[in-house]
């Protein structure tokens, strides 16, 4: 899989491409190339065509989901439907025509229950399972992972499963009860840090503890109560030093919603990439927000974004790219290993070598993942390009 490969002459856009990723690629490689995970209700009449549209439209990561997604009394046929779906993609020649595929179960015993009744084929087109609601003080946790090991020791190499926990669960969001959880469930995954691809960050549940839902012009880091829980799961999960890949929380209207506030989306870059009209089918969609977000997502530590809408894809990866002056940045903080500080080559600020190195480390490998960007070329021309 290669972010942006879709694009016809997509080279003109890029200073330094993607990169290739697949199973065998370096798994932080792997979890930053996530990007924008789409979600796919199991219950879904095609999946199999549904992988290969997203994938050909540039999804990247995909979740075939059979948790809330699927009402109870649907689950048999979404089963059958997923298990289907895994048999004929599992005989795909190419690999490369498949995203990152995960499934998303409902519990340790649900996940053993599919394991038993797929058999190992299917399982090869999964790079890994979603894993809901995870604690470790109730014992799911562990249960998870006792079945993950039964499923990989008939595996190797790029075929064994990672998984994906979801963050979601009351005792995060109470305040008294969130730094016993996330220390337990940081010791789980850190113990267990080969099988982890990645965090996630379930907002819709954390929300319902509180009756919140928030709208498409306020921002998932408006909401106090979610931002505090976000922070302490960054703060607990996502250091620098040995911390995971957190991804930010779902992003979950739809195109077309009404106005409260005015919109912070700057006129300018649209109208010096001369393409105003680009800017208000954004507003027009209610994409202004989702953009906002995406970027104070990374500015608060999160790292790429569950979706539940194929137009979603294209924003959250265009904000993806590393722009020329990140990766000139970035360039010169890790050429200096010796420290000490130095002006940015665009004249704009300050780069501190061993401060910023963390930083630095971080913008390659989304480098490498969704490459650099052109002088010229802005998440403005990466959205006209990649917007269906």
């Amino acid at each position: 899989m290669r972010h942006f490969a879709n694009l016809d002459d997509h080279g003109a856009l890029f200073l330094r491409e993607p990169e290739d990723v697949g199973r065998d690629s370096d798994p932080a490689l792997r979890a930053v190339a996530l990007g924008a995970t789409l979600y796919v209700p199991g219950i879904r009449p095609d999946l199999v065509r549904d992988v290969h549209r997203q994938t050909a439209l540039g999804a990247g990561s995909l979740v075939l989901c059979l948790e809330d997604s699927v009402a109870d009394d649907d689950l048999p046929l979404a089963e059958q439907q997923v298990e289907q779906a895994l048999r004929l993609l599992a005989t795909e020649d190419d690999p490369a025509v498949l995203p990152q595929l995960f499934l998303r179960v409902r519990s340790p015993e649900h996940l053993e229950r599919l394991v038993e009744r797929f058999g190992d084929r299917p399982l090869d087109a999964l790079s890994g399972i979603v894993l809901p609601k995870f604690e470790a003080t109730d014992g799911a946790g562990e249960r998870y992972f006792s079945v993950l090991d039964r499923v990989n020791a008939t595996r190797s190499g790029g075929r064994r499963l990672l998984v994906m926990p979801i963050l979601e669960s009351p005792s995060i969001m109470h305040r008294e009860t969130r730094t016993t959880t996330l220390a337990g469930i940081h010791e789980l995954l850190a113990a267990r840090r080969a099988d982890v691809l990645a965090v996630r960050i379930g907002a819709t549940d954390l929300s319902s503890v509180f009756g919140l839902r928030r709208p498409s012009d306020l921002t998932v880091h408006d909401v106090h109560v979610l931002a505090s829980v976000i922070g302490d799961v960054v703060n607990t999960l996502g250091r620098a030093n040995d911390g995971f890949v957190v991804a930010g929380p779902v992003w979950e209207h739809y195109p077309s919603s009404d106005r409260v506030f005015r919109t912070q989306l700057r006129t300018t870059p649209f109208q010096e990439a001369g393409d105003l009209a680009l800017r208000r089918q954004l507003l027009l969609e209610g994409f202004d927000g989702l953009l906002r977000e995406v970027a104070l997502d990374r500015a608060n530590g999160l790292t790429g974004k569950t979706v539940i809408h194929p137009r979603h894809v294209p924003l959250v990866h265009a904000m993806s790219v590393v722009t020329d002056e990140e990766y000139s940045d970035a360039s010169d903080v890790l050429a200096r290993e010796s420290g000490g500080v130095a002006p940015s080559r665009y004249g704009n600020k300050m780069n501190e070598m061993k401060p910023h190195h963390a930083w630095a480390e971080r913008t390659m490998l989304r480098a490498r993942a969704f490459g650099v960007s052109t002088p010229d070329v802005t998440y403005v021309d990466l959205l006209e390009r990649s917007l269906p």
